[in-house]
């Protein structure tokens, strides 16, 4: 079967592979976990069944051991056998229960908590006449929605949020989850991808590349008022830290000094509380998706970056990667080992309608199996790397994390990080172009190309 076709429909739920228990760290967005189990005591009340005089002689003559949980294995349950003194042979019993403790639970309770956007069937044609599933050629565009799900999930819920089935959730999440339902009014619909990747010459139903989404995804988000993203994609293997605070604060002079803020908008963002949609962020600092389109070999991943890509999924800003095999995208969330843990969208789902009342049925948007892993050197080459940057201090530490990243010797860069824009670079007074988020999209278009067209990174 096309691996650009395989869907999980075609798997039983048995042959997914359990996660492993390593002593490896596991690393999701940001995040440092491990997989290995460690034992416990439940408090001393809740485990002595029978007690002797401090002053009496105790001796431990065996051990009793029971092991229950079900197949988590929760807890073991411990008698330890005593004599009350030396020559007496009537014995006591202090019962002690272990908890086993594993933050595995909490790595996969993490990563059912992150938005799964896979092949979808029976949903409006694309166009009022086109496809109604993008069964076989929509997967990088649902890895496209699932990295910027996630920066919308940082934006209105934070990194530690966590899904719960079955239980109501904030507004915020269904509001984020009814921007990519399949209809063509929703801001990152699958309908609003194709057919805007019209303009960047894909026709509806043609597979995309990691920079071509992530393009689309820029433009899309223009529209997208409530989130107010600055979605900046960065060409030629190198970010302009310049042109980025220039499109977070609009309102700054690069060319000179600070442009003067009126006195009243600065006391009325200065009362407003901290949170994660409060006005004064967004006011201040448009919160920053950055996309970094690369290409790390030629017809597969050059070992030199294979450490620095892993530093990435180490960065507390990290939206992961998108990217697979030729054909086959994947949203790639963290590794462990030599492995790299990805949500795979190639699953067909029947479409999903919102309830009268904006709540959306969300089961199938969460994966719920263990998650699939691949060896990195089976990467292909060609990805798109993200980050979120909530504030400009955030952007400060991630350009800080960058260079010391950068100086180590062990490791190649993937892309250069520089304050101003290279002379190399036609500026915007050429092309007689103004940073807004219409102009700068036309200027970095004007340096973009096809997917299978990007500079190569060697040694």
């Amino acid at each position: 079967m096309d691996a650009a076709t395989l869907t999980y429909d075609t798997l039983r739920f048995s042959e997914f592979e359990e996660f492993p228990q390593t002593e490896e760290p596991v690393w999701i967005l940001g995040r440092e976990s491990s997989a290995l189990t460690g034992m416990h005591i439940l408090p001393f009340s809740s485990r002595v069944q029978h007690c002797v005089p401090e002053s009496s002689a105790q001796r431990r003559i065996g051990t009793v051991r029971c092991f229950c949980g079900g197949i988590q294995n929760k807890w073991e349950s411990t008698w330890l056998i005593y004599t009350a003194a030396a020559h007496t042979n009537f014995p006591f019993y202090i019962h002690l229960t272990f908890c086993k403790s594993t933050e595995k639970d909490d790595i996969l309770c993490d990563i059912s908590s992150r938005l799964w956007f896979t092949y979808r069937k029976n949903f409006p044609p694309i166009g009022g006449t086109g496809p109604t599933s993008d069964t076989g050629w929509g997967c990088m565009l649902r890895c496209g929605q699932m990295i910027l799900g996630e920066a919308l999930v940082f934006r209105h819920l934070g990194r530690d949020w966590r899904w719960v089935k079955g239980k109501r959730q904030r507004e915020e999440y269904y509001s984020i989850l009814n921007a990519f339902i399949d209809k063509k009014d929703s801001y990152y619909s699958i309908h609003q991808i194709a057919q805007m990747g019209v303009g960047e010459g894909k026709s509806i139903g043609q597979w995309y590349g990691p920079n071509t989404v992530a393009q689309v995804l820029k433009k899309l988000s223009v529209f997208d008022s409530w989130s107010r993203l600055a979605v900046h994609v960065a060409m030629d293997n190198t970010v302009v830290i310049e042109e980025i605070k220039r499109l977070c604060m609009p309102w700054l002079d690069y060319a000179g000094a600070a442009a003067f803020l009126d006195p009243d908008l600065e006391r009325e963002l200065n009362g407003f509380t901290e949170g994660a949609c409060a006005p004064d962020q967004s006011a201040v600092w448009k919160p920053l998706v950055l996309l970094i389109p690369l290409r790390l070999g030629l017809s597969e991943i050059n070992e030199a970056y294979i450490e620095t890509l892993k530093k990435c999924f180490m960065l507390p800003q990290s939206l992961g990667v998108i990217g697979g095999k030729p054909n086959s995208a994947h949203y790639f969330i963290g590794y462990v080992g030599e492995e790299l843990i990805y949500l795979d969208p190639h699953t067909t789902q029947p479409s999903v309608e919102p309830c009268d009342d904006g709540l959306v049925p969300d089961d199938s948007y969460h994966c719920e199996h263990p998650p699939c892993r691949m060896h990195i050197r089976e990467l292909d080459p060609s990805i798109a790397v993200g980050f979120f940057c909530s504030t400009e201090e955030d952007f400060d530490d991630w350009c800080l994390r960058i260079r010391k990243m950068s100086e180590r010797r062990e490791a190649l860069p993937m892309f250069e990080l520089v304050d101003r824009q290279p002379s190399h670079f036609m500026s915007s007074d050429v092309l007689n172009l103004t940073p807004d988020f219409s102009d700068s999209d036309r200027l970095e278009r004007f340096f973009d190309s096809e997917d299978e067209e990007f500079e190569i990174l060697s040694l």
